[in-house]
């Protein structure tokens, strides 16, 4: 169905290609570090993405996880502060702004489980399509990691306060109906039928104007933004403590029980 031959970029870990006459689709193919985002990756996607001026845009992934978020698997405890801001603060919210700018709708075609980073990846796109079956969750506390503010952004504008409490203060697996109902996504699918369905959306997003899909999603992202304007010494201190989490004792035991499948011993700072 493509029309064009898929693109590597990211070391192949990133494919691009076009599927429909001005829909452009990125596939997340790092399955085998379930579609984490490392650096190399998230610097190709916001380079890519502000080159791109397809009417539709489609993120997907490959295997059963759509994407488990930025890859804190090579982290090295010698320096982890500095290594986990190094990604986590800086690739991983270029990239998502820059996707967040993207002039054009993008769909999120949900083929496997959003987990942290990877669900903030999916909610930052316009419409979200799940398989059956999936799971989405964002465990930052079982991490001992505090999020950064742009992104909670998006869950409560998403889904609200009560859900997102839920989503961050437990850590829940959220399965794919109840992500329907508390609208965490668009539509919910059977597995075989994701791409047709997604694909039929997108053919549906070409066939309105140009010119309608740019001016109304500039002022549906812009009256979300004002709607969140923070005083920029507000906006400073909430960037500070989100940062001070990255030297904390609690950061580094619960990177170091993620990576020995263990469950963290908290210490509380």
């Amino acid at each position: 169905m493509s029309t064009t031959a898929a693109r590597q970029i990211a070391s192949g870990k990133l494919l691009l290609d076009e599927p429909l006459e001005g829909v452009v689709r990125i596939t997340i193919a790092n399955e085998r570090r379930r579609g984490a985002l490392d650096q190399e990756m998230l610097d190709a996607l916001a380079e890519e993405l502000g080159q791109l001026d397809a009417r539709c845009l489609i993120v997907r992934g490959t295997g059963s996880v759509f994407s488990a978020g930025y890859d804190i698997g090579d982290l090295d405890g010698s320096d982890l502060a500095e290594a986990a801001e190094r990604l986590v603060a800086h690739p991983f919210h270029a990239a998502m702004e820059a996707l967040e700018r993207y002039p054009y709708p993008v769909i999120a075609q949900l083929n496997g489980h959003a987990i942290g980073g990877g669900l903030e990846l999916a909610l930052t796109c316009d419409m979200r399509v799940a398989a059956a079956g999936i799971k989405l969750a964002m465990p930052p506390g079982k991490l001992g990691l505090i999020y950064s503010h742009t992104g909670l952004r998006k869950f409560l504008d998403v889904c609200g306060p009560a859900i997102t409490a839920e989503l961050f203060f437990t850590a829940r697996n959220f399965d794919a109906e109840r992500a329907l109902r508390v609208g965490l996504i668009n539509h919910l699918v059977a597995a075989e039928e994701l791409e047709s369905f997604t694909l039929d959306l997108a053919r549906d997003v070409v066939a309105c104007a140009p010119l309608s899909l740019r001016g109304n999603k500039r002022i549906i992202r812009t009256l979300r933004a004002h709607r969140w304007h923070l005083p920029a010494e507000v906006e400073k201190e909430l960037v500070a403590l989100r940062e001070s989490c990255f030297a904390s004792a609690d950061f580094h035991e619960g990177i170091r029980a993620f990576a020995e499948k263990r469950t963290p011993e908290w210490r509380g700072h």
